[in-house]
This record gives structure tokens, C-alpha cells and sequence, in this order.
């Protein structure tokens, strides 16, 4: 491959050696050099390809920890998003209009990426108007891992009437009359959710190919070059595998990906473990596509759904049992394992039979606790004593609301404690847990670690569990790659390391902070192969073929990361300034109300402030 050089930019390698360059060179894609123009061009030669970067930022390519690419690549081309969407009135017009163009028997769905407090209505839709906007056409609007909406067309797909059981996991809320109401509530668990979305129709197999191609070029988009999959419920190994091996084997792969090994029903975890590690091992597969491990579900009795609307879920007495015997074998084969762990109380009881195991069977691969919002000092130092490590993600931006309401304020200022992990010595990586709670985009999530607001605007952390720029982007390049054992080929810009990296819509060190959300890139390279180009290096751009099928979302509505955080265009604006902390001279209120809490109807005085007046209108 013939050498690239990038020229006339504010380079951040994140390499103690030089930690600012204007140019780099790559060739046969690693890092070349890195440094000042004359410097690269002398180490590279002659006949090298010159790229001039305008003076614009350029970082390490971005390193998702923790997220869902293959399971949401299949379906990425018929989900209709609703991040950045400014109100409800948007988001009903962008799921009208999706529902017009879709055949029968194909829905239409929201699944997830989204906040009620995004909205300038501060709500989410109704029923009523789901049902209005969308009367004929199925519907399913996933909201977090709590509910999901259904209107009368996918209850009557889905055979669900008067006399449908609540199915094991959850509850189907029905009216005076016993009739659901088409609210699926996940009580206990998640389960509810996604069963009832397995049962929608798939896209064909050449579809489901485009689709992961098209969802790849997004991230692409928003500088994402490498992710870590965590697997997911539906998503058997090998089989479900087999579009994104297609693509590796194809060369047309633009993202890197580590992927795990999710168990996948209750009762035979351990047997599908035991295939497993005769069937694969970790490291097997290419520099695009490898297999990394076990999880995040080693056993569904260790789940703890972060429905914060509901209480902690107390795990069964039986998972200590369940859980040791695959945690041994992991062990025992070497392979490294990561689990899901929203609260403190199920993470001490899953280090315990860590720590039991170690014991027995020393741990020689790294091991993972995701999430962590609730952890304890006490636990942190048990991670670090077994050579452990946490991948965090941005989940309280999207439901930090909840989460106040129900353990307190006090209890968010440090949730999860970013900052104390980092002080323990820890390694962390950073992620999004795409794509069902949180979005994929990861300046939402940069932009949450540095300023700890929700999407609703709502001050979660204290300026103590608060990172620097660049400690939250070292969290999500080189903290990233330590989770799949490539900390010595990712996360920085030094020369023999891969050559992926972004060049920045605008420069992430020096825009306000309201901006960061808005970042995308302009060029992406992923081994030095350029995988995305906009802005004015749009003409480098790879070719892509047009999103299949034609009806789908992705077809017709620009994706929700290419659409920066807009006005609404209802009357309900917020012409006020996000979080505000001033009162309102008209009627009294103080407008902070609305965004910290549900509707305050016990309190007359703050409760037209938070439906909306003069002072909110635009």
C-alpha cells in the first residue's frame, strides 16, 4: 500500500512521545510517523499521497467497549431513530410518514437511542397518538429497557387480546376492562421486550447484508473505527455470525470488531460454553473481526436489568451456583469474560465467585464487569486485586432522570464513579451499549463524561466525577483496547499502530461544551484505508450501494446522527436556556423544575412551568 500523509492539522496521538503532531504518514496501514510536516515527509518519501487536513482536529479512531453492532446491524436499515428528534410532534411526523412508506407485513420500529426528556414536551407519546399517526401499519417503540409500545395493528399481529397471559418477565398493562392497552412493561426483567421484537418480521439475508454495511459507514460517520460486540439475546453462535464473517471475508469490513460469546437461554448456559470453547478460542479470526471472549450473559441468573422505574431486582439464590461452574471453565480454557452489572449489591456477589474461583484456578485473561453504575470503593479494589477491569457507558444520560426519582440526587452525583475507578488504578473503557438504550453516537457520550448532564439537560454528576477532555478520550481509544487485548495495536497515533483514526467536524478540545454533541467526522481511516469521507473530503468517500430495502428508514430519513440537536417546531419550544436555574416573573415558577422532575402536579405553583407557558414558548 502506498503511502498517505496528513498534513496542516492539530493531531492528538494520545503518544507521551509526541502528543501533538501537524502531520502523520501510514503505510501499509500502521502509523508511519507522526510530527511536524518536513519530519513525516522525510520518512516517508517520495510518491506518497498528500491529504491536507485544512487545520482541522484530528484523534484517534474511536473505540466503542461496549455495544451491539452485529444484532444491530442486521436491523439498523428498518429502525426508525429518534435521537435528536426535538418533540414528540417531530417524532410522531418522522413515524407517520415511516409508516405510510412501509409494506405489510413489515413495522415499524423505534428501538431505543432515546429520552421522553429530550422532548420539548418533556413526555413521552401516547398510545392514542402512536395509534393515530400509525392506524394501519404495525408499531413497536422500544423505551429504554422499561416498556414498550405497541398500537392496535401490532396487537393484532402479535395475537394479543383479552385473554393473552402476562408472559414470563414481564406485564401486558390492560384497561378497566381487561383489554391491553398495548403497553408492554418489563416487571421483572427485559425479557418481554425482546421476545415480543423477535417476533417481526427479518429482512432478507442480502438486505441484512447492506444493512450492516450501511451501519457501519454511520459509525464510520461519527469516527468510530473499532467496537467490542457483547453479544445479545437472539444472537446464536455461529449462525447468527454469519453476515458479519460474509463481510470479513469479503474485505468489507469498516469497523473492527471483537466480538463475545453470549449465552443464550436460561438452563443451558453452561452446555453452550462447553461447545463453545471446542469450537473457537479467543484471537481466532482476522484484525477486522475476532472472537474475544465470554458474555456479557454468562448466566441469566446473574441478570440485573437497569430498569431504574422499577426497584433493584434481587438475583436468585441459585446464581452463585450457576455462575461458578462457567466461570471456572472460562478459566480453566483461558478465556477472558466480561458480565453485566448495573448495582453494587449483584457485583459483590459476582466477585465473590470470582475471587472462589481464583482461588481454585488463577485467572491468566482479563475479565470485565460492564456498566457498574452503583459500585463501592470496596468492590473497585476487588476488580483491580483479580486484574480486572469496567466498561462503562453512558446509560444515565438517557434515564438519569429515573434514577434520581428513585435513589435521590445525592445518589447521581457520582453515577457510575468514573473518577474514582480511574483514581483506583483501574483500567476503564468507555462505550454506548447501543443500540436499544443509549445511541450509538459517542459524542453524546464524550459530551455526557465531560459535563454530566442527561439529554434532558439535567445536572447528574458533581464537578468531581467530571473528566477532562482528554481523560474522556483516552477512555474511549486506548482504555477501549485493553478490553480486547489490543492495547498495544489501538488507541494511539505512534507509529506501528494501526492507522485508524478521525478527522474532526469541529475541534472536540476547544468548542463549548453544548457543541460536543454535534461532532462528527469529516474522514475516517481504518488501517490507513480511508472508510468515510464528508465536509471537503467528500469526493474520497467510498462507494456504498444504496440502503435495502427502498421503504426503510434508512433509505429516506437522514440518520439521527447527521442531524444536529435541532429547535422544536412545536409550540411548546423551550426558548429558555437548558437547566436553567432562574424563576419565571409572569407566574412564579422556577423553570429548573421542569427538568429535574416528572410533571410536579402536587405543587399548583411549578405546575404550569413544567407543561409549558409564555416563557417556555418561542
Amino acid at each position: 500500500m502506498p503511502s498517505t500523509i496528513l498534513t496542516n492539522g492539530r493531531i492528538t496521538t494520545l503518544d507521551p512521545d509526541c502528543p501533538e503532531a501537524t502531520a502523520l504518514a501510514v503505510r501499509d496501514g500502521l502509523i508511519l510517523a507522526t510530527g511536524s510536516e518536513a519530519e513525516v515527509r522525510r520518512v516517508a518519501g517520495d510518491g506518497a499521497r498528500v491529504i491536507d487536513l485544512g487545520g482541522r482536529r484530528v484523534v484517534p479512531g474511536l473505540n466503542d467497549s461496549h455495544t451491539h453492532l452485529i444484532r444491530g446491524g442486521l436491523s439498523y436499515n428498518m429502525e426508525l431513530r429518534w435521537e435528536n428528534v426535538p418533540s414528540v410532534a417531530d417524532a410522531l411526523a418522522l413515524l407517520k410518514a415511516q409508516a405510510a412508506r412501509t409494506p405489510a407485513p413489515q413495522w415499524v420500529r423505534v428501538v431505543g437511542g432515546w429520552s421522553e426528556f429530550q422532548f420539548a414536551e418533556r413526555r413521552m407519546p401516547t398510545l392514542e397518538e402512536i395509534n393515530a399517526a400509525a392506524p394501519d401499519t404495525p408499531v413497536f417503540v422500544l423505551h429504554l429497557y422499561a416498556r414498550a409500545m405497541l398500537n392496535r395493528a401490532a396487537l393484532e399481529v402479535l395475537g394479543i387480546g383479552r385473554d393473552t397471559p402476562n408472559p414470563p418477565g414481564g406485564e401486558i398493562e390492560r384497561d378497566a376492562r381487561g383489554n391491553p392497552t398495548g403497553m408492554l412493561i418489563a416487571r421483572p426483567s427485559a425479557l418481554i421486550l425482546y421476545s415480543t421484537l423477535a417476533q417481526g418480521p427479518k429482512l432478507p439475508r442480502e438486505d441484512q447484508v447492506n444493512s450492516t454495511r450501511h451501519f457501519m459507514r454511520e459509525l464510520n460517520r461519527l469516527g468510530i473505527t473499532s467496537v467490542i460486540d457483547a453479544g445479545g439475546g437472539g444472537q446464536a453462535y455461529p449462525e447468527d455470525y454469519d453476515v458479519i464473517s460474509e463481510l470479513d471475508a469479503a474485505g468489507a469490513m469498516t469497523v473492527r470488531v471483537a466480538y463475545n460469546l453470549f449465552a443464550q437461554k436460561a438452563g443451558t448456559e453452561l452446555s453452550d460454553y462447553e461447545r463453545w470453547v471446542e469450537m473457537t478460542s479467543p484471537g481466532a479470526g482476522s484484525d477486522m473481526l475476532r472472537m474475544n471472549g465470554g458474555g456479557e450473559n454468562l448466566v441469566w441468573s446473574a441478570a440485573d436489568f437497569e430498569n431504574f422505574l422499577e426497584p433493584r431486582p434481587d438475583l436468585s439464590p441459585t446464581m452463585e451456583a450457576e455462575l461458578e461452574k462457567i466461570v471456572e471453565l472460562l478459566a480453566e480454557r483461558e478465556w477472558p469474560f466480561r458480565i453485566h452489572a448495573t448495582y453494587d449489591e449483584s457485583i459483590d456477589r459476582f466477585l465473590t465467585v470470582f475471587e472462589r474461583v481464583n482461588q481454585r484456578q488463577p485467572f491468566k485473561a482479563r475479565f470485565i464487569i460492564d456498566h457498574a453504575e452503583t459500585i463501592t470503593p470496596r468492590n473497585m479494589e476487588r476488580i483491580a486485586a483479580l486484574g480486572g477491569g469496567i466498561a462503562i457507558q453512558h446509560r444515565m444520560a438517557f434515564q438519569g432522570e429515573y434514577f434520581v426519582a428513585r435513589f435521590g440526587a445525592e445518589a447521581a452525583r457520582a453515577t457510575p464513579p468514573v473518577a474514582r475507578m480511574l483514581a483506583e488504578g483501574l483500567p476503564v473503557g468507555a462505550g454506548t451499549d447501543a443500540t436499544r438504550v443509549a445511541s450509538y453516537d459517542p459524542w453524546v457520550a464524550l459530551w455526557w463524561l465531560t459535563t454530566g448532564r442527561s439529554v434532558g439537560g439535567l445536572q447528574l454528576s458533581d464537578p468531581e466525577n467530571l473528566l477532562d477532555r482528554e481523560t474522556a478520550l483516552r477512555l474511549w481509544t486506548e482504555g477501549s483496547a485493553w478490553f480486547s487485548g489490543e492495547a498495544e495495536k489501538k488507541g494511539r497515533l505512534a507509529p506501528g499502530r494501526f492507522a485508524d483514526l478521525a478527522v474532526l467536524s469541529a475541534d472536540y478540545m476547544s468548542v463549548p461544551d453544548a457543541e460536543i454533541r454535534a461532532i462528527s467526522s469529516v474522514l475516517t481511516m481504518v488501517g490507513g484505508r480511508i472508510v468515510h469521507g464528508g465536509a471537503e473530503f467528500a469526493d474520497l468517500a467510498p462507494p456504498l450501494p444504496p440502503a435495502s430495502p427502498t421503504w426503510g428508514p434508512a433509505a429516506g430519513i437522514s440518520s439521527p446522527g447527521s442531524r444536529a440537536p435541532m429547535r422544536p417546531t412545536t409550540a411548546m419550544a423551550r426558548d429558555c436556556h437548558d437547566a436553567c436555574n432562574h424563576g419565571c416573573g409572569l407566574h412564579g415558577h422556577n423553570h429548573a423544575i421542569a427538568w429535574a422532575t416528572p410533571i410536579p402536579v402536587r405543587r399548583l405553583k411549578e405546575f404550569w412551568g413544567a407543561l409549558g407557558c409564555g416563557c417556555f414558548a418561542v
